[in-house]
């Protein structure tokens, strides 16, 4: 079969603002007759003095504030603010914090404007999946690198009611602007700096590990982005080290894993995340830890589908040149799986005392969520994502 490029578009208007005390630039970026509503998390960007930082160089506008969004973002909190939006008449959001902050606030953003109930912005059997068409204009100061989100257009969203986690985008919820100051990460604990570094690793992989299409430029950017996270993650993850270069490196490394760059004219799997999606949303288990538990065990299981790919990946990403391809292969999915290791993250559900009765709870959320032909191909059904969650329940 020919190998070829498919056809694309590529559109990503974020304004990235990027370095040191970038904070003094909000006054330029956002206009001065702007309501802005801040959003932020847990207390830590109040302890760390961010909030501080935003409120100082917003001195003067009118302005106000909603905490309390939660690590996986919930539909139940985000509403309370959309509502706040409508009522006090805010038309600038401003997101403080990690992708759970950012992601949020593109919901709020979007259901601030949407038309109808808001739960329909979401599809996969919890609302009707209706094209989000207008969105209140947002910024985001960037603390905590790993989603991708302060630069593209996508959310996901944890409904506590219906024990989903799914997600949305639309070219209109893109963020205005991004403020990328790699000293905001001298705060955080290894816990975190690890999950960032894990969750920008599998997004490039869902782009990148499929099948050859030809895209040489895609590839080798995919490829640089991957060693970079192998070489700089064992020290990143170390919370006392504040090299600023370590940690700027680390930052762009995230925002360009999702930033709509890799993905264009590629094959895409995101199959480890659908699958991950569903073990946070019933046991709570932090998203890149699930994505650790996942992805090694769905490259054993899906290792024929992706062989190609995988041959290719062992060989540049890893520099495995020697033994036959099937072994290069083996040795490239153990690596993965004990570089997650490495950074503190466990790769089994035994580890999280999770067992057996795991694997049906799962499928059948796989299954409500109308997730039973994902991957590159479509063709990962319920009963090869069994054995994906079977793969992951314990060392062997």
């Amino acid at each position: 079969m020919k190998k070829e490029i498919a056809n694309f578009d590529y559109y990503n208007p974020t304004h990235i603002v990027f370095g040191k005390n970038r904070f003094s630039d909000l006054a330029d970026l956002i206009a001065a007759d702007k309501k802005v509503l801040i959003l932020y998390g847990g207390g830590s960007v109040e302890k760390f003095g961010t909030l501080s930082k935003v409120r100082e160089a917003l001195n003067g506008r009118t302005i106000g504030e909603f905490g309390g969004i939660e690590a996986n973002p919930t539909f139940e909190t985000l509403i309370e603010a959309v509502d706040l939006v409508k009522r006090e008449g805010y038309d600038f959001l401003l997101a403080v914090g990690g992708g759970s902050v950012i992601d949020g606030t593109k919901f709020v953003a979007a259901a601030a404007r949407f038309l109808g109930d808001p739960l329909d912005i979401f599809g996969n059997g919890v609302g009707a999946s209706k094209p989000v068409k207008e969105a209140l204009p947002f910024g985001t100061v960037l603390t905590l690198p790993a989603t991708g989100s302060e630069m593209n257009s996508g959310a996901v969203v944890t409904i506590k009611s219906k024990k989903a986690k799914v997600s949305f985008g639309s070219p209109v919820t893109f963020p205005v602007f991004s403020i990328l100051d790699p000293e905001l990460t001298y705060t955080l604990p290894e816990r975190q700096l690890a999950n960032g570094v894990i969750d920008s690793f599998v997004h490039i992989m869902e782009q990148y590990l499929t099948y050859p299409v030809g895209a040489m430029v895609q590839d080798r950017y995919a490829e640089g982005l991957l060693q970079t996270l192998i070489e700089i993650g064992p020290s990143v993850v170390d919370e006392k080290n504040h090299d600023y270069n370590l940690r700027a490196n680390f930052m762009w490394t995230a925002t360009n894993a999702l930033n709509g760059t890799l993905n264009k004219g590629v094959p895409g799997d995101w199959a480890s995340h659908s699958l991950g999606h569903e073990i946070t949303a019933l046991y709570g288990i932090d998203h890149a830890r699930t994505l650790a538990i996942v992805l090694p065990a769905l490259l054993k299981i899906r290792k024929k589908e992706k062989f190609d790919k995988l041959v290719q990946y062992a060989e540049r990403v890893w520099h495995l040149t020697e033994g036959s391809n099937e072994a290069k292969v083996d040795q490239a999915i153990s690596n993965t799986g004990q570089f997650f290791e490495s950074l503190g993250a466990p790769i089994y559900f035994s580890a999280y005392d999770l067992g057996e009765e795991v694997v049906d709870a799962l499928v059948s959320q796989l299954e409500k969520h109308q997730l039973t032909a994902i991957s590159e191909r479509g063709d990962q059904t319920l009963e090869v994502s069994r054995a994906i969650y079977t793969e992951a329940l314990k060392s062997k």
